[in-house]
């Protein structure tokens, strides 16, 4: 694990205050309605600060040199972080919850176990699974993504190499599974609000997300323990909604526990980012 580590130092007038590593961001975060809880000189020292603009993209600015990539520590992995037009940094820090269960009950399942991950970004979700013992197919539509998520791989060398990466629609993919009558245990999906596939293909979070976790259901092994796990970042998408879309999709069988997902930080506080719904048959 690199020494560098990732923090979320403070938050307050719709920005976060975070240290990546040797460098000092600040970035938005629209839910920050609150005044920051450190002195304003902690917030003058940051490196890099990124500027939102209107359409949802933006620029950073940058107050000393730095490289187009780097590593910190987060959620028990090394990862390259990379800033993007977007404001990312490459990985989500609110998933680590979810990444401490994955490989914890995946452990419990014992051999032969198998995960899919969904729209799985940078690999960090996947290397959990493959931490926690199972086969894992770690889908993304974007090749840089798959990319990315290889780069973190070669960083973590405790991760057995379990994992599939696969550039594809997520929808076209599971209907594909389908026919090959593949099964899972653990199915996790991040949905975007609204993306396009591999080929093109437009992505609606509100028009896609209930087909496609009928679609999930019926690769899901459930003549065995399974989970469910689904989280968003939409507007509209509370925990309540989560929960009926895993009832409607998977019916009254299992458990299903929502919640808001959230980063500590260090001032005690946390940082309410994002929703995730557990469906689990045990």
């Amino acid at each position: 694990m690199s020494d560098n580590i990732y923090q979320l130092l403070d938050t307050g007038h719709l920005q976060k205050l975070e240290q990546a590593g040797p460098f000092r961001l600040i970035r938005p975060a629209l839910n920050a309605f609150w005044a920051p809880r450190l002195p304003k000189a902690e917030w003058d020292a940051a490196d890099g600060v990124f500027l939102r603009n209107s359409s949802g993209g933006g620029r950073w600015e940058w107050r000393r040199n730095h490289p187009e990539s780097w590593e910190i520590g987060w959620g028990g992995f090394t990862l390259t972080v990379k800033p993007t037009g977007f404001g990312h940094l490459g990985f989500f820090a609110e998933q680590f919850r979810n990444w401490e269960f994955f490989s914890g009950w995946l452990k419990k399942q014992g051999a032969g176990v198998q995960a899919l991950n969904l729209f799985a970004y940078s690999g960090v979700g996947s290397m959990a699974m493959a931490r926690g013992g199972a086969g894992v197919c770690h889908l993304d539509a974007a090749r840089g993504m798959i990319e990315w998520g290889r780069s973190n791989m070669q960083l973590n060398p405790q991760v057995p190499d379990r994992i599939r990466w696969i550039a594809d629609d997520v929808t076209k993919f599971v209907r594909r599974e389908i026919r090959r009558r593949s099964r899972y245990n653990l199915i996790a999906l991040d949905p975007p609000t609204f993306g396009r596939g591999s080929s093109g293909q437009v992505w609606k979070i509100e028009e896609d997300l209930p087909v496609l976790l009928d679609l999930c259901r019926q690769i899901t092994d459930t003549a065995k323990p399974y989970c469910v796990e689904l989280s968003c970042h939409s507007p509209g998408f509370t925990p309540i909604v989560l929960e009926r879309l895993l009832r409607e999709a998977y019916g009254k069988k299992g458990t299903v526990t929502a919640v808001e997902m959230s980063i500590p930080e260090s001032t005690g506080n946390e940082l309410p980012a994002g929703i995730s719904a557990r469906l689990l048959a045990e």
